[in-house]
């Protein structure tokens, strides 16, 4: 009876050790399996609050854990199942669990991107920042001047105090944050532009060179006649001229704009009529870049007073009025001269 019964234990060890055997393997099989056999990245958003648990249902049901019981072995004998963070993340193709695992703990979170336009206006900006799905809205119900406050510039006009570059961001990001990152960037972008000025240039503060910096980049987006524009405008302040750009008498005209300027909008006037109205705009028409910040305050050096455009989105400069005349009845009316 005694050796019957040792040959059965000895037949469970031995089964017992073959089944923990085959699971050990299947287990390291899965660690270097893909967990998505797919040919392109799936994404998962993790949402706040989200228990270890819960991310297990939420990882069986969207068809990328197909071993959840194995995932939780391998976060939880690492110690690491309790350090899985919030976000949105993208799961490459042929990502194995432990590379998942990596992802969520270290929070290697999506990175938007969002740009900002250079010549945009601040309407436009709100409007594209409201228009992204990404970037959760909160100021969609506030005018102009509480969208300042917020932003620490009580008082200040909105135009063209945003730099316009490519900003980075995650998820949840609110438009607020990305308004106050780009408004620190301007200020800072300007203040480096401000502080190598030229001297003799007829400005009296960084903010009067954001005004002029706004015209040139409405006016040109070459960037070999940014300087070269400056340098008129700078000639025509210096002159006491008026600065006859049509930008300003666009922007003055406000939603009367219908995409064309006739001869009595130069005529009405409006405090951005630069045609009508001597020295510099009120406030910025829109947001320069830094490449225009820079040429308001290093104009070139010449003799031209005018400018008028080909029609290709380059310019040609004149120095005499009647040389200008001719460029205007050239490129503007199609007369040969």
């Amino acid at each position: 009876m005694k050796r019957v019964l040792l040959t059965l234990t000895l037949l469970v060890v031995a089964v017992t050790a073959a089944v923990g055997g085959y699971v050990v393997y299947d287990y390291n099989q899965w660690l270097e399996r893909p967990l998505v056999e797919s040919e392109s990245a799936q994404p998962l958003i993790v949402e706040p609050g989200t228990s270890f648990r819960g991310l297990l249902r939420q990882l069986e049901d969207e068809g990328i854990l197909d071993q959840p019981r194995y995932f939780e072995f391998l976060a939880r004998q690492s110690d690491r199942a309790g350090r899985i963070q919030a976000g949105e993340y993208l799961i490459p193709a042929g990502a194995t669990a432990p590379l998942l695992l990596d992802r969520l703990v270290r929070g290697q979170v999506v990175q938007h991107r969002f740009t900002m336009i250079e010549g945009w206006t601040f309407r436009q900006l709100r409007a594209a920042l409201e228009a992204d799905p990404r970037i959760v809205n909160t100021i969609t119900e506030l005018d102009d001047a509480a969208v300042m406050e917020r932003l620490g510039k009580p008082e200040e006009h909105p135009e063209g105090w945003f730099l316009p570059e490519t900003y980075s961001f995650t998820r949840g990001t609110d438009d607020l944050t990305l308004l106050r990152r780009a408004l620190r960037a301007m200020e800072e972008e300007l203040q480096l532009a401000w502080d190598n000025r030229q001297e003799g240039i007829p400005l009296e503060s960084p903010y009067e060179a954001l005004i002029l910096a706004s015209i040139i980049e409405r006016e040109t987006g070459k960037p070999e006649e940014r300087r070269k524009v400056a340098g008129v405008f700078t000639r025509r302040l210096q002159l006491g001229m008026r600065l006859q750009t049509d930008p300003t008498v666009i922007y003055g005209m406000g939603d009367s704009y219908d995409g064309r300027i006739r001869r009595q909008d130069l005529r009405t006037d409006t405090p951005y009529n630069t045609y009508t109205r001597h020295g510099l705009t009120p406030t910025p028409i829109a947001m320069p870049g830094a490449a225009s910040l820079r040429a308001a305050v290093d104009p070139k050096d010449g003799e031209e007073l005018y400018f008028v455009s080909r029609g290709d989105g380059s310019h040609h400069f004149s120095v005499t009025l009647d040389e200008h005349n001719r460029a205007v009845r050239r490129y503007i009316l199609g007369q040969d001269n």
